[in-house]
């Protein structure tokens, strides 16, 4: 895995559309927080265990998103996660998520920014450890 970049790839089912057969807005959210679960766990942490073992857990504290264009039924989709910036208690993430089709390589559907938050088992914001930094974060020489 290269941990700066990640892509998870998700297809659209009827319960994603409304009856015309486009994904509903709020389903891109569902998406997209997939793929950030999906992340965490290829660099080897899950979120149970993160709360189980270390009372520690992510929550979404901002986001902005762009819808760009719609999906539609039977879509694959790819949804990425890139790893923009770290702090002490947060992440903030690049996600979008694109379409392929035989007919076009990539369509980008939407394009968001993603501010997640370390905190406690009691909702307060702690300091991300740095054994989990380090495992999501690419090494030097492959950053920008």
């Amino acid at each position: 895995m290269n941990p700066g970049h990640f892509s998870w790839p998700a297809r659209v089912y009827y319960e994603n559309t409304d009856a015309g057969g486009v994904v509903y807005h709020a389903e891109y959210l569902k998406f997209m927080e997939r793929a950030r679960t999906e992340w965490l766990r290829a660099a080897g942490f899950e979120q149970t265990a993160l709360l189980a073992e270390r009372n520690l857990l992510f929550a979404v504290a901002n986001m902005e998103i762009e819808f760009l264009a719609s999906a539609r039924l039977d879509d694959l989709l790819n949804v990425s996660v890139i790893l923009e910036q770290t702090k002490r208690v947060s992440l903030t993430l690049v996600q979008t998520i694109t379409r392929s089709t035989r007919e076009q390589p990539e369509t980008l559907l939407i394009r968001a920014r993603v501010r997640i938050a370390m905190l406690s088992r009691d909702f307060k914001p702690v300091r991300i450890p740095m054994d989990l930094l380090n495992r999501l974060q690419p090494p030097l020489d492959e950053q920008p």
